[in-house]
């Protein structure tokens, strides 16, 4: 694999870890927050943005249309069940979901969560280093060239770790902002 694969493979982790992230609720309705929240429907497990639209009709309510009104009742239920502290409202067309403040404590926790979520993704970088150090070694490049390929993937480890950083101290920022 070349430069440019270990560099998709470092994007990626930065995605998923952002996803993840983005499942902590932070006091502030969001709809990524529910997104990928999976439902029991059809007989099958789906994401809750393949049955419904998600909008945040301001800063403290979540409203999902469901594309199919008989999926209300099962949408609700797997919001209840997320243990994400929400209260669920099933309306006539749509679902009401309030989004209660935090405390201070719940918030730290939250930090903490967001801490080890970004701890697990640098662990994830450091795998992906160590499989392109060792196909370098074990490429026919001239030593010159290996030194640099492995220089430069060091450049993009950092660079990863940097931005896993900044993703963090921005969830951070935005937890213990009130």
């Amino acid at each position: 694999m070349d430069l440019a694969g270990f560099q998709s493979k470092f994007k990626k982790i930065i995605e998923v870890v952002g996803q993840d992230l983005a499942t902590i609720r932070t006091g502030k309705a969001t709809p990524a927050l529910l997104e990928n929240l999976v439902v029991e429907a059809y007989g099958s497990k789906m994401k809750l943005l393949e049955l419904a639209t998600i909008a945040a009709s301001d800063p403290t309510t979540l409203l999902i249309t469901p594309f199919d009104i008989t999926n209300a009742d099962v949408i609700a239920k797997a919001i209840s069940d997320s243990n994400l502290g929400l209260s669920v409202v099933v309306e006539e067309t749509r679902i009401r979901v309030m989004v209660p403040a935090l405390s201070q404590e719940r918030r730290e926790e939250y930090v903490k969560l967001a801490k080890m979520k970004v701890e697990g993704g640098k662990v994830m970088v450091r795998q992906v280093r160590h499989e392109a150090m060792e196909e370098a070694v074990k490429s026919d490049l001239d030593e010159d060239s290996q030194k640099h390929l492995e220089k430069e993937i060091q450049l993009a480890t950092d660079k990863t770790v940097g931005e896993l950083e900044t993703t963090a101290s921005e969830k951070e920022r935005e937890l213990l902002t009130i």
